[in-house]
């Protein structure tokens, strides 16, 4: 590997944390710092929707405090293979949520999966131009 991969490497992981803890803080503006303004998003398996940033964006700022009062990401493996100035990357991720029992207090819900990104250098770094959540499990749901 040379200086050039190592960084891009450092630098994707960046960008799939600062997606997380914008998921797990509700800094949805965050955001912008990891998707291309006409990046596609696929959160079918999970019960979402699939369009473009502008539209996921607000809906996600919208929803998911509705459904989980907190959320916290764990990211695993991260699979990246270059290609100049794009990449896929395949990242595991585990997301424990805090969600109403329906009895007046709460429990912990849990889903399980892939992230697969295509990333795209951009002047301003690299940023997913796609992602597809793949659910391989749920918990308490």
């Amino acid at each position: 590997m040379d200086l050039q991969e190592i960084s891009d490497r450092l630098e994707i992981a960046d960008v799939l944390t600062r997606y997380t803890r914008a998921i797990d803080t509700g800094d949805w503006d965050r955001l912008d710092t990891v998707f291309t303004p006409d990046a596609e998003i696929d959160y079918t398996e999970s019960g979402g929707i699939a369009a473009g940033f502008a539209e996921v964006k607000p809906w996600l700022a919208e929803m998911l405090p509705l459904f989980f009062a907190k959320r916290m990401h764990t990211l695993g493996q991260l699979e990246v293979t270059l290609r100049g100035d794009e990449a896929d990357v395949t990242a595991y991720f585990d997301n424990p949520m805090l969600m109403d029992d329906g009895a007046g207090g709460q429990k912990v819900v849990e889903v399980g999966g892939l992230y697969h990104h295509t990333l795209t250098r951009t002047a301003d770094g690299w940023r997913s131009r796609k992602l597809h959540e793949e659910v391989i499990w749920k918990r308490g749901l």
